[in-house]
């Protein structure tokens, strides 16, 4: 029997690993789905893990040791049933990036920066998680997202087609390696090494045509390892990945490693691990509800975390939530975190016996799954799509797009996100507002044919928050309508819920200011919703307000009613005086 002090103890225990709960109360019902869909997962990891780690410049083991742990610790710590961790394409390319100038050409070194750039990124997460800022997740909106992706996919694209050529671009920056394509292509292209590309481009068309449930990527390089292997491809001049070694850095090679190099990382991780969070929670959100389940922003900000330190911990690069492999398990019926551990040791199997086989993969060959991952992702319809929808999140998503094709990956992302803060900074600044009137069913409603403004009523919506930096915009408009109002306003009624969010004294001097305005003008200030908490902050801010210009009523019904009856008063006084 357990006892309350042991139930309290797993509770927390649970709460804290939330995969750990699910497996302790794992059904054996599911365990037929979880073994097909661990399996499937690791044939399509294996070979993405590997072509990433050249993508980011290490060592190919390190692309294993970035899926094996960093599953087991999601799998453990995270709360989605069938997100996938592991290496990502446009993580490896933001980190490429930065790693890349700051190494010299220095493969040791690289690593290093690597490795510490990925626990950067899992403290960054962490702390993210401790402080609770898993509204992040909606940081980088949908336009940007879609914009950088397609950007670093081109990028990715441009840059692997030297690989899958057997060249190396002389330019760094992608409209130059464009521009220089067609004549590298003419003058250094590698016969025998396109070949093999191109051979193993047809495999994966073939099985994405015809068997589109098979792992292509693992068959493609397990068909080219082998005649890698049967054929010598070496003595044909076309680069093979060599010997890998499961020993990873030694340890003694972190004493020349130059700690101030860490500051260079700084601001990029950060920028990174907003970047891994909000690409894995769009992910993880959406197969959470398909599934009809919930996840906890801040739980998944944690175990991106742990799982990023343990990939550093392991010599890896960093991981994040994967939308192609995690498509992989749910679409083989993974039902649990249990798929994430078979999946992690299928991969260390591969890795403690069956490593050798590996330096016989073509380095061209990982260039072609690497192309043709990032072509899925590659989505110009959607930002066009946008155009009808939203011109602005249009302008956003290209502008992102270019940016990262025509300044590089960071400085794009980083204008993107400055873009998308302006854009939300003009909304706040500016945002839009409504008239409204009332219907024939006694309804209110934004002013059109069928909706009547009330006679000697201003009836407005200022959709925003109201705080220091709009609240002279506010006045400037409300006094304006009713100055350019073709009938007398005697009254104006403000809806007071979306617009008095928070007490910003800036704002309550404003509307002392405004009551003033009416004054002038022989109108009244009716503040309809909120009405005991303004009353509150009004006396905490001690503003004394003239009753005979303001009312503060609970909603627009209730204001409209009021006017109503004060004016039936005002009417049947008036007739007694005449009489």
């Amino acid at each position: 029997m357990i006892n309350l002090t042991q139930r309290t103890f797993f509770q927390r225990l649970f709460r804290y690993m939330p995969g750990l709960g699910s497996l302790f109360s794992y059904e054996r019902k599911n365990l037929s789905y979880d073994m097909k869909a661990g399996l499937s997962v690791a044939a399509v990891a294996l070979p993405v893990s590997i072509a990433y780690a050249e993508l980011t410049g290490v060592g190919a083991i390190a692309g294993l040791y970035s899926t094996i742990l960093p599953l087991i610790a999601y799998a453990l710590f995270g709360s989605s049933r069938q997100l996938i961790i592991g290496p990502d394409t446009a993580t490896c390319a933001v980190i490429a990036a930065v790693v890349t100038p700051l190494a010299f050409g220095d493969p040791v070194l690289r690593w290093q920066l690597v490795i510490i750039m990925t626990l950067m990124i899992g403290g960054w997460c962490i702390l993210a998680s401790r402080l609770h800022l898993g509204a992040l997740a909606d940081l980088l909106s949908r336009p940007i997202l879609i914009g950088l992706l397609n950007g670093i996919s081109f990028t990715i694209i441009i840059d692997q087609i030297g690989k899958a050529s057997g060249f190396k671009f002389e330019a760094s920056g992608f409209i130059e390696r464009l521009i220089e394509l067609p004549m590298m292509m003419i003058t250094s292209a590698h016969v025998n090494t396109v070949l093999v590309s191109l051979a193993t481009l047809v495999i994966l068309i073939v099985i994405k045509k015809f068997k589109s449930r098979w792992p292509a990527p693992l068959i493609a390089v397990v068909i080219m390892t082998f005649c890698s292997w049967l054929i010598n491809f070496e003595s044909y001049d076309i680069s093979i990945i060599g010997h890998i070694t499961s020993e990873g850095l030694p340890l003694s090679s972190w004493n020349s490693f130059e700690i101030g190099l860490s500051r260079e990382l700084v601001v990029p991780s950060i920028n990174i691990a907003v970047i891994c969070f909000v690409s894995m929670m769009i992910t993880a959100r959406s197969f959470a509800a398909k599934n009809n389940y919930d996840i906890d922003a801040n739980v998944e900000f944690r175990a991106l975390g742990i799982a990023n330190i343990v990939a550093g911990l392991s010599q890896g690069f960093v991981v994040s939530g994967t939308s192609s492999r995690t498509a992989v398990n749910d679409a083989n019926g993974g039902k649990t975190q249990l798929v994430s551990i078979i999946a992690a040791v299928i991969i260390g199997i591969v890795v403690i016996f069956l490593l050798s086989p590996l330096q016989f993969i073509p380095v061209c060959v990982l260039g072609i799954v690497l192309i043709y991952s990032s072509w899925s992702l590659i989505d110009l319809k959607s930002i066009f799509q946008l155009r009808n929808r939203n011109r602005d999140a249009f302008y956003l998503s290209l502008v992102t797009l270019l940016a990262v094709l025509i300044i590089g990956i960071i400085p794009g992302m980083g204008l993107a996100v400055l873009l998308g803060l302006l854009l939300f900074l003009r909304t706040v600044f500016r945002p839009s507002e409504q008239l409204l009137g009332v219907d024939g069913a006694g309804l209110i409603h934004t002013i059109k044919m069928d909706v009547n403004p009330i006679p000697n009523v201003m009836i407005y919506r200022f959709n925003s928050p109201l705080t220091y930096f709009n609240i002279a915009y506010f006045k400037r408009r409300v006094l304006t309508l009713i100055d350019e109002s073709p009938t007398p306003i005697k009254w104006v009624i403000v809806d007071a819920v979306p617009s008095f969010t928070y007490p910003d004294v800036s704002v309550l001097s404003g509307v002392e200011e405004l009551i003033r305005a009416f004054k002038v003008r022989d109108a009244v200030l009716v503040l309809a919703g909120r009405k005991g908490t303004l009353e509150r902050w009004f006396s905490d801010m001690h503003i004394d307000l003239d009753k005979n210009h303001l009312e503060l009523v609970s909603d627009l019904y209730l204001a409209v009613r009021m006017i109503q009856s004060k004016d039936q008063m005002d009417d049947g006084s008036g007739s007694s005086s005449s009489s």
